[in-house]
């Protein structure tokens, strides 16, 4: 029986279970779910950087924002607030739409 030993979504026992192999489980408690998620927030990552087209691109960003809809709720807040912040942040300091690339900075 191959172990994985890794966080994953809430509705994978119920399709393992139809598929009528035997699985275990067990619940995280919160330090370990934590640790868990970030963990699998760079699996996904990886995932993501790894993707070669557009429409296999779009479903590891999907998963990535699971985990950060996740995580927010973890630290105590919403992902309307995280992205409250991020526009913030944008108004601030700029996104990343312009492609801008920095080379060097003069040093004092």
């Amino acid at each position: 029986m191959p172990i994985y030993n890794k966080l994953v979504r809430d509705r994978i026992p119920e399709v393992i279970e139809s598929t009528g192999k035997q699985f275990s489980t067990r619940i995280l408690n919160n330090d370990e779910y934590i640790k868990e998620l970030k963990k699998k927030s760079f699996e996904e990552l990886n995932e993501y950087i790894n993707t070669v087209n557009d429409n296999d691109a779009i479903e590891e960003l999907a998963d990535l924002l699971e985990i950060i809809h996740a995580l927010a709720e973890c630290h105590g807040t919403s992902i309307e607030e995280v992205e409250r912040v991020r526009q913030n942040k944008a108004q601030k300091r700029g996104g990343f739409k312009e492609k801008i690339f920095l080379i060097e900075v003069e040093d004092e």
